[in-house]
């Protein structure tokens, strides 16, 4: 009972920081044995759904892209990532924070998302991970 109630409690604080809700559907890019899986679950618990993998033919709500030093460029990971999501979605940019291995600065991820067409609009701390919330910019569709 006690776990039940931990595991709720996470579910909603990810939930309420990621600004995710139940019956969204959410995919998940870039996921290698570093992240943290108990985020992954706390979304699943959220949404109310398993996260849908990089190959979905799904148009989701929103994206979690887990992303480090030395992935690659991040602006066509962006574009990648767009390519499902709804008009009004958002993708979220996990990335290890300041100290840890394959931490990525902000002025990265703020840079990359201008170039493929995206605002960052909200940052949020999970662990040992920090996430950008980047949304498309609604003047502007983003670049090929």
């Amino acid at each position: 009972m006690v776990a039940a109630a931990n595991q709720q409690g996470e579910a909603d604080q990810v939930s309420g920081q990621l600004e995710l809700a139940e019956g969204m559907l959410v995919q998940e890019v870039g996921w290698d044995s570093d992240c943290d899986e108990s985020i992954s679950e706390a979304v699943e618990d959220a949404v109310g759904s398993e996260l849908l993998e990089e190959d979905t033919d799904e148009v989701v709500d929103a994206v979690l892209l887990w992303w480090r030093d030395g992935d690659g460029d991040l602006v066509d990971r962006l574009m990648d990532a767009v390519t499902p999501l709804t008009d009004d979605g958002s993708v979220w940019v996990l990335t290890p924070k300041t100290g840890l291995g394959g931490h990525v600065e902000p002025a990265v991820i703020a840079e990359s998302a201008q170039t493929a067409g995206m605002l960052q609009t909200r940052t949020a701390a999970l662990g040992d991970w920090a996430g950008s919330r980047l949304t498309l910019r609604k003047n502007s569709a983003p670049r090929k």
